[in-house]
């Protein structure tokens, strides 16, 4: 097991004022790097996020390639999006003029949904990153950047040490697995409704649910307007699904989704609402679904 790391001093989730008196020079100061964490679940060479990011982003951004750096090779044994390995994740964001000491502010166009496993990710560790609140189209984020470019960032490499994933923030197959897991376990299921219900196809081998877990969608846990929802608000829908403080403490709540990366929004929710910091299953649907175990359907 690794060595519990120290919690970040920053707030999981911050809007374009906390930039404005954080970060001078439109996100380029020396310690705060902007990085763009776009990604689309049928972009499967990811040439459309690149584009998307080389159309227009804030200034300033790097642009990080989630299927490069923030997930390892996808297998039926581990899933789509497993966690990579420590020294690949180093690597890529020292590229990308990432170190040790940089806060990371990151935004997709999705919510945060996606730009959260990047925040997740680099907390676990116990480095400065937060969720840019409102994410690429807010138009006070817009504001505070005076509009988006096309110029490409090229930051200079930094070090970034590896550190082995902290085993008390990951949850395994057999931590969700009915039968196996322990019956004070809370499971949340990030997934949109309808693929948790098993409702029409699904990229992965089997449709449904995990018995036994809630359906609490991330994409859910922000507003129209992508801005995240009241922390009294968070907090009323984490607890109908059976969460508490106590049962975050313990260790007993764990966030899945389809294959690990937007269950990180609901981590960062809960922290962002005070609940502390739950488990994240890096397998998910995607993993349990290529095994024999019991599946749910319907609500």
């Amino acid at each position: 097991m690794s060595d519990t790391v120290t919690a970040p001093r920053i707030a999981p989730v911050v809007d374009a004022s906390w930039l404005a008196a954080h970060a001078p020079g439109g996100g380029t100061g020396p310690h705060v790097v902007l990085a763009d964490v776009r990604w689309y679940m049928t972009d499967a060479d990811g040439s459309a996020a690149h584009a998307a990011y080389a159309e227009g982003h804030l200034p300033g951004a790097v642009y990080v390639d989630l299927d490069a750096w923030l997930a390892g090779p996808a297998t039926a044994a581990d899933g789509r999006h497993p966690l990579p390995h420590p020294d690949v994740f180093a690597r890529g964001m020292g590229s990308l003029g990432i170190g040790d000491d940089t806060t990371v502010v990151a935004y997709d166009d999705a919510g945060g949904v996606i730009a959260a496993r990047l925040v997740w990710m680099l907390r676990a560790l116990g480095r400065e990153a937060a969720l840019l609140d409102g994410g690429f189209f807010a138009p006070e984020v817009r504001a505070w950047a005076g509009g988006v470019t096309a110029d490409v960032v090229a930051r200079r490499p930094a070090t970034f040490t590896p550190r082995p994933w902290p085993a008390e923030l990951l949850a395994t197959l057999d931590d969700v697995a009915p039968g196996a897991r322990d019956d004070a376990a809370v499971v949340l299921d990030a997934r949109p409704a309808e693929r948790y219900r098993g409702e029409g196809a699904d990229v992965d081998p089997r449709v449904g649910h995990v018995p036994g877990a809630a359906s609490v969608p991330c994409r859910e846990n922000v507003d129209e307007r992508g801005h995240l929802l009241p922390v009294g608000t968070l907090r009323e829908r984490f607890a109908t699904a059976g969460v508490t403080p106590a049962a975050v403490e313990a260790g007993d709540v764990v966030s899945m989704c389809g294959s690990g990366v937007t269950a990180c929004h609901t981590l960062l929710a809960l922290e962002q609402a005070g609940l502390g910091r739950a488990r994240l299953y890096p397998g998910s649907w995607s993993q349990y679904a290529a095994t024999t175990l019991p599946a749910a359907t319907g609500a």
